[in-house]
């Protein structure tokens, strides 16, 4: 921006490096909040005159543990300030804070709240759990023109999953919390790129990503918010293009399935693992 000068901090850098840059005169701090605490209680910064805090991907630093954190910057900043909070899903958590630290807040909601787009379609597998990663491998070696998004529950699931499908000889990378920025950075790049075909992630390493032309979301583990199922298949079908939302399920999850396509309105197609699993 113009005229407006703007300060990074964030781990994973040198912190004494982010503090020379921060003694120049700025109009705004972009952090994430471990760092942000940090050069809080290092009294580098002084937020006496702070007037607007942005909350981006309220839920999803919540759920990575930060709610001690994020009290903690809010109550160290001046009470009239201004509060925008942004968030894919609002579950509790979220409004506790915009009840705590918001004066009569205002919700807008982008779009109509949980509707699947109506270019992407939605199937599911029924396998036990012993076959589910073979049944997977059988779903993009049917699909093999695949540039997909595999999403996992856990980051060591999604660890594990990319691990074995490079082993056995896929072209697909991790996306984590625990990689550090220049492996995530060095991993969205091949994908961007499409030298990487299938990108195994979890959903906090995921938002943000915008990359076109995503032929298929395969939801190795379902998750639990239907909000964050709504998220994940809108990776697909962009810009009028056509994609497919898979999830790969056992039997006594059917009822999650029905409970989504109330939700989105849209209806699953049953599908059968391609011949020869």
């Amino acid at each position: 921006m113009k005229n407006v000068n703007v300060v990074a901090v964030y781990g994973g850098a040198n912190i004494s490096d982010q503090l020379r840059q921060s003694s120049v005169v700025f109009q705004i701090v972009v952090a994430t909040p471990g760092r942000m605490l940090d050069i809080i209680n290092r009294k580098a910064i002084d937020f006496s005159q702070v007037q607007y805090v942005v909350l981006d991907e309220a839920d999803e630093m919540l759920n990575m543990g930060f709610q001690e954190d994020i009290d903690s910057i809010l109550s160290t900043t001046p009470d009239d300030k201004k509060t925008w909070l942004f968030s894919a899903t609002m579950p509790s958590e979220v409004r506790r804070i915009a009840k705590k630290y918001m004066t009569d807040p205002f919700e807008l909601t982008m779009g109509t709240k949980n509707t699947g787009n109506v270019n992407i379609e939605h199937e599911y597998y029924i396998v036990k759990a012993r076959d589910k990663y073979a049944a997977f491998k059988r779903i993009v070696d049917f699909n093999p023109e695949i540039f997909g998004i595999v999403f996992c529950r856990t980051k060591i699931e999604t660890q594990e999953i990319a691990e074995a499908l490079m082993k056995d000889g896929y072209n697909a990378d991790a996306l984590h919390g625990d990689l550090s920025q220049q492996q995530r950075d060095k991993v969205m790049k091949r994908y961007r790129d499409r030298s990487l075909q299938l990108l195994i992630a979890t959903d906090v390493a995921a938002r943000g990503i915008d990359v076109n032309d995503v032929t298929h979301v395969i939801n190795y583990s379902l998750p639990d918010e239907i909000e964050n199922y709504t998220h994940r298949s809108g990776r697909t079908g962009r810009a009028g293009k056509t994609g497919v939302s898979i999830a790969i399920i056992n039997s006594k999850e059917l009822g999650k399935i029905r409970h989504i396509e109330r939700t989105i309105g849209k209806q699953f197609t049953k599908a059968e693992i391609p011949s020869g699993f």
